[in-house]
């Protein structure tokens, strides 16, 4: 169900983490801790969407670590902005969904192993996890998510408006908006 009187307080711009068609008649924006099981069960449901609607969905990724939660939601969201860097943000962000149960209990030292099998520069990374940066990107992402609503994780947003409910719920809101501007 979309919630028309929970908005997405920031618009998507230049600064977010975008897959999809920049036209596309649908925007999905999610909220999400890497670290979150419910996040980590989303996100095949998430890739099976972007299969589904290829050219008419646009996926934003913000960061929303709960780190009260998952002590190591920080960490992962952290070593994401640095392979962004390397120009590798998306492929991290697979890695460390799919790979969550192996990483996860292990913290820092299970995620050296994206590092790895990403091929990422270890020095250069360790450099850039530094940079005042990494940091700001990822409270820019947590506190826009605080202004728009969003109290947990995954929270997603179509099209600006919170949604809420299940998956297959979420297929056949995005496919009706689809459906009314075609």
């Amino acid at each position: 169900m979309l919630h028309e009187d929970s908005i997405l307080a920031v618009p998507v711009a230049a600064h977010d983490h975008i897959q999809g068609n920049a036209h596309a008649v649908v925007t999905l924006v999610e909220y999400g801790d890497f670290q979150c099981p419910a996040c980590g069960m989303a996100y095949p449901l998430v890739k099976q969407l972007q299969h589904r609607y290829a050219g008419n969905l646009r996926f934003v990724f913000r960061h929303f670590p709960l780190a009260q939660a998952h002590p190591y939601a920080t960490l992962a969201a952290e070593l994401a902005e640095a392979a962004a860097v390397e120009g590798r943000f998306w492929a991290m962000h697979d890695w460390l969904y799919e790979h969550q149960e192996e990483w996860a209990p292990y913290g820092g030292a299970g995620l050296e192993a994206g590092v790895r099998a990403l091929g990422l520069d270890e020095q250069a990374l360790a450099a850039t996890l530094r940079s005042p940066g990494i940091d700001a990107h990822i409270r820019r992402d947590f506190m826009g998510g605080v202004r728009s609503g969003v109290n947990g994780t995954p929270s997603f947003y179509v099209n600006g408006y919170l949604y809420q409910g299940d998956f297959d719920t979420l297929v056949h809101a995005i496919g009706r908006v689809i459906a009314r501007q075609s």
